[in-house]
């Protein structure tokens, strides 16, 4: 027989063995609630002990996908159009599996869809969401999804995007809450890295401009400081091409003075118009022009070809006002490589403008410099004028009053000798002060701005304004008659080719090292016929072989022409290869 009190002592055993098993699984729940608020605090300081920017987004990354315990992780950052991604940070992927996938993604399909509603999305199965886009081939399986937006002052700067949890479980309400507050810390670490990258980057500016006001106070040559510029905004920006313009005297067109980097052969010494390049945007503008691809903006012409494998590029002008602007400044980016983002251009911009006063402080030294040259050359003209030619004049005629009382015949011709020599030694510094008068009032036009003016005025003429390119100290370097015969062949070519060429594209090139003076014209057009007439282009031959030079004329394979007019200059190398320069002697007088 049973006892009746079992019963009333069992029921209360098997209460507390249910008490007990549900404290264990509080004890269990509370351990593992402080072991992820640990690894929440743990992931939050190794967030923000980084201080560049790809190292705090990939810091992030990791931490979100030790966090939550998944598999792949991955941080997006938004591009500056709102709509699409311009990086993208990767966690559990292997190197072959990023290279099968192939293209980074750009913000389509669920990514996307975060990006157009920026709040936190958590899915059991990414296939079966209707934003879904499907995975590229070579993509790893991917089923669960938990994805939150990171905020930088109130911006959503990107999302992070977590797959596969692992043990095949689902994301729960809890990893979507850690991960919503590692996202605030995010942005806290996001927001002090960008902080300390424009730090770093006004400095690497102020240093620029503190290394180019050295360069032109320190008497540097104009060109020496413009390759400067270009260099480092080149290196500043990380961009791959930079160019420096400067506009032309009286003419709707500039001058790319310097081009360092990609394509930069193909910009250096072009002679381009205002209209139709980004370049001459900026300088009509006084103001900023950017494009998101060089290539194919319709703002930009296409000829002459020069942007190749170029994208993203920005114009700046050097100076502030339309009044004040010296030329202007282009980098540009390879293609498919981050556009110019605004804060970029303003630091440019103000680059740009730091540049353009020290370049004026210089201009106004050297303006300085050269009215003090100019009195100079005045007190000596002045002095040659009244004390030697006078001295000079009256040891003349003192030497004059003596042959007279002179009897030997041949001690008298010696000071009639001496009398005339005399007057030579007076006409020449006549001469020399005239020479430095002269220099007061100016030299005549350039022959880059001539050469500039005769292919603008050929424009009407031919239909299409020929791309010009000119390289080397023409101003400097080619004497004047020299200059003279160059602009008259040239126009001659240019007024040849609108006659007979029937052409619709042509190329101007004028070069010189120093030692040679190159003008090459080609065009397009039908050729030179074998039985036309050859008047101009015999009088090309003659100004060519009266200098030492040559003219040669071809048809490229791909039609049209090709005239190539070289000549040395005085003091090159042609002149120091054996030949003897008028009133100075050759090699061999030396030996």
């Amino acid at each position: 027989m049973s006892d009746p009190e079992e019963p009333r002592i069992r029921l209360p055993q098997l209460k507390l063995d249910e008490l007990f098993e549900e404290l264990q699984a509080r004890i269990d729940a509370a351990r593992s609630t402080r072991d992820r608020v640990n690894g929440l605090l743990d992931a939050v300081l190794s967030v923000g002990r980084e201080l560049e920017l790809d190292q705090v987004l990939r810091s992030v990354a990791q931490a979100a996908a030790d966090l939550v315990d998944a598999e792949y992780a991955a941080l997006g950052v938004i591009g500056p159009d709102g709509r699409t991604l311009s990086a993208f940070h990767t966690v559990g992927a292997s190197e072959e599996q990023i290279t099968a996938i192939g293209h980074l993604p750009e913000g389509r399909g669920i990514l996307g869809e975060l990006i157009r509603h920026p709040r936190p999305l958590r899915l059991t199965k990414l296939s079966e969401h209707p934003a879904s886009y499907g995975f590229p081939p070579g993509h790893p399986p991917m089923n669960s999804f938990l994805g939150v937006p990171i905020r930088v002052r109130g911006q959503v700067f990107g999302n992070l995007y977590l797959t596969e949890k692992r043990g095949g479980a689902e994301f729960d309400a809890e990893d979507q809450s850690l991960l919503s507050t590692l996202a605030v810390a995010a942005g806290v670490a996001i927001d002090n890295a960008r902080l300390y990258e424009e730090t770093r980057l006004r400095e690497r500016w102020l240093l620029a401009n503190a290394e180019i006001s050295h360069s032109l106070m320190s008497g540097s040559e104009g060109t020496e400081t413009l390759v400067l510029i270009a260099e480092r905004a080149r290196a500043i920006t990380g961009s791959d091409l930079a160019a420096v313009a400067t506009p032309m005297p009286d003419a709707p067109s500039f001058y790319v003075e310097i081009a360092v980097g990609s394509q930069a052969g193909a910009h250096r010494g072009l002679v381009l118009p205002i209209e139709g390049t980004l370049m001459g945007l900026a300088l009509r503008t006084a103001a900023p022009a950017t494009t998101d691809d060089a290539r194919h903006d319709e703002r930009i012409s296409p000829e002459p070809p020069r942007f190749e494998g170029l994208g993203p590029a920005v114009a700046v002008p050097i100076g502030t006002g339309p009044d004040a602007l010296r030329g202007v400044v282009l980098v540009a980016r390879g293609a498919g490589r981050p556009v110019f983002l605004q804060q970029e251009t303003e630091m440019l911009q103000t680059f740009a403008a730091q540049a353009a006063i020290v370049m004026e402080l210089a201009e106004r030294r050297r303006s300085a410099q050269q009215v003090e040259l100019l009195e100079d050359h005045d007190r000596i003209a002045r002095d040659l004028h009244d004390l030697a030619i006078q001295r000079l004049f009256a040891i003349g005629m003192t030497l004059q009053s003596a042959g007279r009382f002179i009897v030997h015949p041949v001690a008298n011709e010696r000071v009639l000798r001496a009398v005339d020599d005399l007057d030579e030694t007076i006409k020449i510094i006549r001469s020399t002060i005239f020479g430095l008068r002269a220099h007061q009032d100016g030299a005549e036009t350039g022959l880059r701005a001539r050469v500039v003016r005769a292919v603008s005025e050929s424009a009407p003429v031919l239909g299409f304004a020929p791309s010009l390119r000119m390289e080397g100290l023409l101003d400097t370097e080619v004497p004047q008659e020299i200059a003279d015969d160059l602009v008259a062949v040239l126009s001659e070519a240019l007024t040849n080719m609108a006659r007979h060429a029937h052409a619709d594209r042509a190329q101007v090139a004028v070069t010189t090292d120093g030692h040679e003076l190159w003008l090459t014209v080609a065009d397009n057009g039908v050729g030179i016929p074998a039985e036309g007439r050859r008047s101009g282009l015999s009088n090309m031959a003659e100004r060519a072989e009266k200098l030492g030079g040559r003219l040669r004329v071809t048809r490229p394979e791909d039609g049209g022409s090709a005239l190539d007019w070289r000549v040395p200059l005085p003091g090159g190398r042609s002149a120091r290869a054996g030949t003897r320069s008028p009133g100075g002697p050759g090699p061999e007088d030396r030996a």
